[in-house]
């Protein structure tokens, strides 16, 4: 299992991190986000899938929570009108375990990258046509050291993580109605709104502030493909 995740997750993406900062900027910041956009755009279509079916989820919840109220009594019915419904929208509601799964492993290895992997590299995990720098540049566009703790970066990075729950909830259209019945997914929601930024905080806090520039890139990237979903899923009838 080491040898798979050394050859097929740890490798690749330190090589693609030295290649971008020796060919394209040499700017460990740069550098880093290029690798965010680039692991983003290519698990893209999942990412997507996994984020438009939460949103369609908490659009429809409040006929879910509805069907649930009809057929409290009736178990079998409940959960055979549930599933028609989720058929009807085209929607797993188990892609957000999914997206999980998946994107663990590329957490952990992009960690083991930005923590450890540029201090220490063994030269044997570099490709042929990839060169280790002599000197890598750790300051940020002239204002972050990348190497050490930057406040600034961290509190982006928790402000990003907000305003990617909050496009989610506002798509049900029921993120400001005082007094709505709430689904559980629905509070749910909510509570993660606040605890996703505040676990932002306490686990970036006392790293390098790579990860949290990583953390910053991938929860901006989030948030702008949920405002799109949003718009796509507010002109269809049907999402």
């Amino acid at each position: 299992m080491a040898y798979l995740y050394t050859q097929f997750l740890y490798r690749p993406l330190l090589n693609l991190l030295f290649f971008l900062y020796n060919n394209v900027y040499a700017d460990l910041g740069v550098a880093i986000i290029l690798l965010t956009i680039i692991v983003r755009v290519v698990l893209l279509p999942l990412f997507y899938k996994s984020a438009k079916d939460q949103t369609i989820l908490q659009k429809i919840a409040p006929r879910i929570q509805e069907l649930q109220k009809i057929h409290k009594e009736d178990k079998e019915r409940q959960v055979k009108e549930i599933m028609a419904v989720y058929k009807e929208h085209r929607v797993n509601p188990f892609s957000g375990f999914l997206f999980i799964i998946v994107q663990l492993p590329i957490l952990i290895a992009l960690y083991g990258v930005f923590l450890r992997g540029l201090k220490n590299v063994d030269a044997s995990l570099l490709y042929s046509f990839v060169h280790l720098p002599a000197s890598i540049n750790y300051r940020f566009i002239g204002l972050f050291d990348l190497s050490s703790h930057s406040v600034v970066l961290v509190v982006l990075a928790a402000v990003f993580q907000y305003l990617q729950s909050y496009f989610l909830l506002r798509a049900s259209g029921r993120n400001n109605v005082k007094g709505a019945q709430l689904s559980m997914a629905e509070r749910m929601g909510r509570q993660m709104m606040y605890m996703g930024p505040l676990l932002s905080l306490i686990i970036l806090w006392p790293l390098p502030s790579a990860v949290a520039l990583y953390w910053l890139t991938t929860s901006a990237f989030s948030t702008i493909q949920q405002v799109v979903i949003n718009k796509r899923i507010k002109t269809t009838k049907n999402p």
